[in-house]
């Protein structure tokens, strides 16, 4: 994440980002980059799962998302960044999106289920929707192992109503998303996690507490 934050500046775009992914993942030791979402801007709204040709702007929020294989292991994770300074309904986008995946973490521990962790995040109407169907992605979690989507499956369309046990040892992805107010972009932010004795312990250990600013003068990774 580090070197794509790097290469975020007004000019380069989405497949760029993705170019520095792969260049970095494969002289890593990775042995498939699966995929790599790359979204900046207006295209965060509604959320697309690909990257384009699009060039990043002073202001765009940019989000990627990192799937590969490193030992046999898959990986899923999002990370948010803003070309420049954020405006504040971009802050507060963000901050939404940290809480939701934030709560749900902390409702991670064995002998909960997929029901305690869907509860943690807002329904359909929180953006505008209708049904937990138009809704379904936008805030969801999902096993990770030798595949990229195993067991369990968490969301609000079926974990409610269907809950799966959570157990000691499991290893799963949590994801949340919120487009910020004035139409500049989005946050998508997804941590894995491992279920211990204790309770949902984060794997992955790239800041994710705020919104990364960089590309321009005088922000952290200019």
């Amino acid at each position: 994440m580090q070197p794509i934050a790097r290469a975020i500046r007004p000019g380069a775009r989405e497949n760029d980002l993705v170019a520095v992914a792969n260049q970095v993942l494969y002289s890593l030791g990775s042995e498939l980059v699966e995929c790599v979402n790359s979204v900046a801007g207006s295209r965060g709204k509604p959320h697309p799962h690909t990257f384009s040709d699009r060039i990043i702007r002073p202001g765009d929020m940019v989000f990627l998302d990192i799937m590969h294989s490193y030992m046999g292991y898959r990986t899923c994770y999002y990370r948010t960044f803003v070309c420049g300074k954020p405006t504040s309904e971009q802050v507060k986008a963000y901050e939404k999106a940290w809480k939701w995946l934030k709560d749900s973490i902390e409702a991670v521990k064995p002998g909960a289920t997929t029901a305690d962790v869907a509860k943690a995040w807002p329904g359909p109407e929180a953006f505008g929707l209708k049904t937990e169907e138009e809704a379904f992605l936008l805030q969801f979690g999902h096993g990770v192992g030798l595949s990229i989507w195993e067991k369990p499956v968490i969301s609000r369309l079926m974990s409610l109503e269907h809950p799966y046990p959570i157990r000691e040892g499991m290893v799963f992805a949590l994801e949340t998303y919120c487009p910020s107010a004035d139409g500049r972009g989005a946050a998508r932010i997804e941590e894995e996690v491992v279920v211990t004795k204790e309770g949902g312990e984060r794997i992955f250990k790239y800041p994710i507490e705020e919104l990364i600013s960089c590309g321009l003068p005088g922000t952290m990774a200019y």
